[in-house]
């Protein structure tokens, strides 16, 4: 799957310096969501996570068959600490 999704959207999302890192499908509360993993160098910020998450679900409304079956999408970035003050 993440290798599917990153195909169709990596392309789409590089000038924001982001890319795919993980595409998965889980299940909570009996909904299955479709949960895509963003991933850069750098900590990204609310503003490349709304707009990466704006291109992605134009694509993805173009390949329904990806979304076939699910109740929810999520959209995130990886976390990414502060080594060095973390306690």
């Amino acid at each position: 799957m993440k290798k599917e999704v990153a195909q169709l959207v990596n392309e789409k999302i590089s000038d924001l310096d982001i890319h795919i890192d993980d595409a998965y499908i889980s299940t909570s509360e009996g909904k299955k969501i479709f949960n895509i993993v963003l991933d850069s160098d750098e900590v990204i910020d609310l503003n490349k996570i709304t707009e990466a998450s704006r291109r992605i679900n134009k694509i993805l409304d173009d390949e329904k068959k990806l979304l076939q079956d699910i109740d929810e999408l999520d959209i995130f970035s990886k976390e990414k600490g502060d080594i060095e003050n973390e306690q």
